[in-house]
């Protein structure tokens, strides 16, 4: 993890402009510009937060999408989740609790730090920012429940595919993707398989069927859903409740 020496001024702020985030307000912005930290930057595959550790810091993804996982004392590994940009880090912390999960950068990311000690300033000063954090924290618990059903109800075909199109329409609506039906990710189909509680075998087998049937092509650097509207269709994934989401 590297410290960023020249920090986007929050004004300038380039999540501002994503779609599916809301815009703050001028003086949310000069309160953040004063709250914040510094940046910093992690490379592919590094670890910002492990799983037990106790940290001060909590983050805003800038830029890059992280994975969010828990492990067992065997080494067995579940992805519980993955973090786009707006999304806040380390919230736990804010409770002076342990992290009971990992955080590394899929790809290389950059975050916004904050100090835990200095949350209780901004929920004191504004208070629209403190349910903000709570509305993050619901809409987390919210993607939490979509993935425990695929892992309960959905079947193999339907996880690959709920996961492929929740994760375009997260990356479209972060600035990570445009409108093309694709998005530029170096999931592997081994985290794949640790998300979605499948063997690499059938996880193999369904993406290929998948592909065939012309709902999800899933290769090592992209995934393309050619009709989206089709593949939501068919995962029951709902795009309509989608929302533009608060960030810090």
């Amino acid at each position: 993890m590297h410290e960023v020496p020249n920090p986007v001024a929050c004004p300038q702020c380039p999540l501002q402009a994503c779609p599916g985030l809301r815009e703050l307000e001028p003086h949310q912005l000069e309160f953040m510009q004063e709250f914040k930290d510094g940046e910093v930057l992690l490379e592919r595959g590094e670890t910002l937060i492990e799983e037990g550790a106790d940290h001060t810091r909590l983050y805003t993804v800038l830029d890059g999408v992280l994975i969010r996982s828990r492990s067992l004392d065997d080494g067995r590994r579940q992805i519980v989740n993955f973090m786009f940009p707006g999304d806040l880090v380390g919230l736990q912390s804010a409770f002076d609790e342990p992290s009971s999960h990992s955080i590394e950068a899929l790809v290389d990311a950059r975050l916004c730090r904050f100090r835990r000690r200095d949350f209780a300033q901004l929920i004191t000063e504004h208070p629209n920012l403190g349910y903000d954090i709570t509305w993050l924290a619901a809409k987390e618990e919210t993607a939490l429940e979509g993935h425990i059903v695929s892992l309960g109800q959905r079947s193999a075909r339907e996880r690959v595919t709920y996961l492929a199109v929740w994760l375009l329409a997260r990356a479209q609506s972060t600035c990570i993707a445009g409108e093309e039906q694709s998005v530029a990710l170096p999931i592997t189909q081994a985290q794949i398989a640790d998300m979605l509680g499948l063997s690499l075998v059938h996880t193999n087998r369904t993406i290929r069927q998948l592909q065939r049937e012309g709902l999800v092509e899933w290769k090592s650097r992209e995934i393309r859903v050619p009709n989206l509207d089709a593949a939501a269709e068919y995962a029951q994934y709902d795009r309509d409740k989608e929302a533009c989401r608060p960030f810090i």
